[in-house]
């Protein structure tokens, strides 16, 4: 009877060791896992430090763009001619008004579902303007998706305005899932203090790599603006990944997403 218990036991781990396996993405190349760099804001410190660095390494991110400064279009056009993802977030950034500091006529409260998803479909077309393509991924600024009290990211599906919308809040359980299930209206991403490490930023990246899904990284200023990582945390992510790019894909959040839709 024992013996017969724990072949059952056995046989039970051994079934969910293979579910999992078998869930895991099969990334391009036997790649363990897809890592996709997103900065949100369209900041300059991004295009100072960011794009060039990314370009030494022949590393491509995902950049959402929102409150674009004129002086700085040309470069996100180059940006977006080296293959990097240019996406929407909104024109002027609506968050709550508990947020931060805004004027009262762009804070979240004071949009409405149709008017929000108009900013949007906006936004849109000056991204064409910049990159020339006809669709683009989103992020939701503050990582808040409701306009005047309610949640618009049903509605924005509905409109087929954004081919996906990047969130906040990753579990170690999405690190983990068939990247192919994700709902293209909530990728979840993760964000990190302005005291982080690189040492704090490859651990990310490597639970990515034991997990098989997709690790997707948040962030704004780089060594600048606000909210930013350290130019020395951000260098030595940068060269990790390059150094183990035989393990992990790292690319734009669009082309992520594709590949999973297409290989699930």
């Amino acid at each position: 009877m024992k013996s017969r218990f724990f072949a059952a036991i056995a046989a039970f781990v051994a079934g969910s060791v293979a579910a999992s396996a078998a869930s895991a993405t099969e990334w391009p190349n036997g790649a363990k896992t897809a890592v996709v760099l997103t900065y949100d804001d369209a900041l300059t410190s991004q295009l100072d430090h960011a794009v060039p660095l990314l370009n030494q390494a022949g590393l491509k991110a995902t950049f959402f763009l929102a409150n674009v400064k004129q002086a700085d279009l040309p470069r996100w056009r180059a940006a977006a001619a080296e293959g990097h993802e240019l996406g929407n977030h909104t024109i002027f950034h609506p968050c709550s008004a508990a947020s931060f500091p805004a004027d009262p006529r762009y804070t979240s409260e004071a949009y409405t579902v149709p008017s929000m998803l108009k900013e949007i479909e906006q936004q849109n077309v000056l991204l064409t303007a910049i990159d020339g393509k006809p669709r683009h991924g989103m992020a939701t600024p503050c990582g808040q998706s409701v306009a005047g009290g309610a949640d618009y990211l049903e509605a924005l599906r509905a409109a087929g305005f954004v081919t996906y919308v990047r969130g906040v809040n990753v579990t170690p359980e999405d690190l983990r899932r068939d990247a192919s299930r994700i709902d293209p209206m909530h990728v979840p991403a993760r964000g990190f203090p302005e005291s982080a490490t690189g040492r704090d930023l490859i651990a990310f990246a490597e639970q990515g790599r034991d997990g098989g899904g997709l690790a997707v990284f948040l962030f704004h200023g780089v060594a600048g603006d606000y909210l930013q990582v350290s130019d020395t945390a951000h260098r030595e992510l940068v060269a990790w990944l390059a150094a183990n790019r035989k393990d992990i894909w790292v690319t734009t959040l669009q082309e992520a997403l594709d590949w999973a839709k297409a290989h699930p």
